[in-house]
């Protein structure tokens, strides 16, 4: 397996294991899908697949029929995707996607995090270069689907595939998400989830005081219910 998913699978696992969190996270995103493509996921690629994201998740089907009524309600709160870019203690690299209704709380809130645990807020897209935005599936191939070839067509959509016995995961170019996606569906392809990554394109060491010190600041972040998603590149532990 490569950096990119060893990467999303210790990510996954620790992001996941707060299930209520998970669920508002993806509660917000089936939200911004609806208003911006409707309610109907026939007919909404982008939140079809996050429908397959909510079951990946566990959460409960009616959880998410009550979020996609929601969304659908004039009152219903709109949500701006917004990227705040910073280094955390020790030059560690953090890059926090948001989706909030208001700004002006989530910015507070983000620069206090960083001040108060000895790093700082950047500008936007000052961290770009230290992050690949990827678009990233897993999927369970349809039966008798030839890893090969399978492999070799998705070189069309800058998408790269690590497979294994259990998932096959690919990950391709940030702006080919809707291609990638349409092309799985038409192969025959279950799509277990779809997310987009920052996958670092390097990775600091930390001593294990400095891992203590950061995970506090991240999981500040992770708490707050205006966040969204957080990378950062220090390497994971050892297991």
């Amino acid at each position: 397996m490569g950096r990119a998913f060893e990467y999303r699978k210790a990510r996954k696992l620790k992001r996941w294991g707060n299930m209520s969190r998970t669920f508002t996270r993806i509660g917000k995103e089936i939200t911004m899908a609806v208003k911006a493509g409707g309610a109907d996921p026939q007919m909404n690629p982008r939140l079809r697949v996050l429908m397959q994201n909510a079951k990946a998740a566990n959460m409960p089907k009616d959880t998410v029929e009550r979020a996609i009524k929601k969304a659908t309600d004039k009152d219903a709160s709109d949500y701006k995707e917004i990227v705040y870019e910073g280094y955390g203690p020790f030059g560690i690299a953090i890059v926090v996607e948001t989706a909030t209704d208001n700004n002006q709380r989530t910015v507070a809130n983000v620069r206090s995090y960083f001040n108060k645990h000895g790093g700082s807020l950047g500008t936007q897209g000052s961290l770009s270069f230290l992050f690949d935005h990827k678009s990233v599936f897993h999927i369970k191939p349809a039966e008798g689907t030839d890893h090969d070839e399978f492999e070799l067509a998705l070189m069309d959509f800058e998408a790269e595939l690590e497979a294994d016995e259990e998932e096959w995961l690919i990950y391709g170019a940030f702006d080919q998400f809707a291609n990638l996606q349409k092309f799985l569906e038409e192969s025959g392809a279950e799509i277990v989830s779809a997310e987009f990554e920052r996958i670092p394109t390097d990775y600091k060491e930390v001593t294990p005081e400095q891992r203590e010190a950061l995970e506090k600041l991240l999981e500040k972040f992770e708490d707050d219910e205006d966040v969204q998603n957080v990378f950062h590149n220090m390497k994971e532990e050892e297991e």
